[in-house]
């Protein structure tokens, strides 16, 4: 008896030693190879988590720390990348991994086939857009239940980050669906933490403290409900088309480093707008176009368009990917979430 526990302990140990070795590293890393504890402090303080946090961000960037004149961060810079590989890679190799990407499941056996048969995928962004009542914040709340199930339960064996933007969050959703999959709730809703973003700064500002909770302990899943609604507030006009562009772009590129960094899924929601093309509009399929143009378009690895069907259901199409092909599912809004849509 004793030996079977002092077994399954040792399993145990491996399973977190694993996990510990193919995470990302803690910045404290840097003090091993001649990193100041001092300096790593300046960067902690600065949003800097990981290693891979500041191998990936730009040196002018870096220099912006007080403090950090420009042979210090060339040495810094010259340690992490020591630490993290970021060179090239065979194709081989780069298959091997994607093939132990985690996937999270949408609710839907429909979905989850239209995005290549196991759901949203972790390690990139993932846009959802459409206009209101298409179902956007009901995706995306069913996700962050069912990110916390075990892999082959179609989970990712996670918790989840939620910045919300519009005020659109509700906890008794999550209850609901959490009751759906046999979950204890309130486990469920201690394993979601939540943010309400007030404007673009404070919304770019949430993703350094979300850096550190994901130091802490294992996410597997950061969404963003709107990613775009306060943009379209805070900046107005084509005077400040520029400047909101650069912003959001900055936000989007955080974003990525996050999915990069921790091999979490990311997934943001953003609004439509009518095309305003003059004539060629009319013409077209569907007149209305997710907002943030190139910016969002190039971040996005997969983008989905959701429009309104009969009664609760929605039709999701691949709008654009790398690998998926252009295709359509439908798919209903239950009182427990995201599920197939009754014949």
């Amino acid at each position: 008896m004793q030996s079977e526990e002092l077994e399954e302990q040792s399993e145990v140990a491996e399973v977190e030693q694993d996990e510990e070795d193919s995470g990302p590293l803690p910045i404290q890393n840097l003090e091993q190879v001649g990193v100041s504890a001092a300096d790593v402090k300046k960067l902690t303080e600065a949003g800097y988590f990981t290693v891979e946090a500041v191998a990936y961000t730009p040196r002018k960037q870096l220099l912006t720390i007080k403090g950090f004149a420009e042979t210090k961060v060339d040495k810094i810079l010259a340690e992490a990348a020591k630490l993290v590989p970021m060179g090239f890679t065979t194709a081989a190799d780069y298959h091997q991994k994607r093939s132990e990407l985690l996937h999270i499941t949408t609710g839907s056996t429909e979905l989850d086939k239209l995005l290549g048969g196991h759901g949203i995928e972790t390690g990139s962004i993932t846009e959802i857009f459409g206009e209101f009542r298409t179902g956007k914040s009901q995706i995306c709340h069913t996700l962050a239940v069912t990110c916390q199930l075990d892999e082959a339960s179609g989970g990712a064996m996670g918790k989840c980050l939620y910045i919300d933007t519009e005020g659109t969050f509700r906890p008794e959703r999550l209850v609901e669906i959490a009751e759906r999959y046999n979950l204890d709730p309130n486990e469920v809703l201690e394993n979601v933490a939540c943010a309400r973003a007030y404007n673009s700064d404070h919304q770019t500002a949430l993703l350094n403290q979300a850096s550190m909770l994901m130091t802490e302990a294992r996410f597997s899943l950061l969404v963003v409900d709107s990613a775009t609604s306060l943009y379209r507030t805070d900046y107005s006009g084509r005077g400040e088309l520029s400047a909101r562009q650069m912003h959001l772009a900055r936000f989007l590129r955080m974003l990525l480093r996050l999915a990069d960094e921790f091999g979490i899924a990311v997934v943001i929601t953003n609004q439509v707008v009518a095309q305003v093309d003059g004539g060629m509009a009319m013409f077209a399929a569907d007149p209305k176009k997710p907002i943030g143009g190139n910016i969002i378009a190039h971040a996005s690895t997969t983008r989905l368009s959701l429009r309104k069907g009969r009664g609760e259901t929605r039709v999701c199409k691949i709008y654009d990917s790398p690998c998926l092909p252009e295709s359509e599912a439908v798919f209903a809004i239950t009182a427990q979430g995201i599920a197939d849509a009754k014949d």
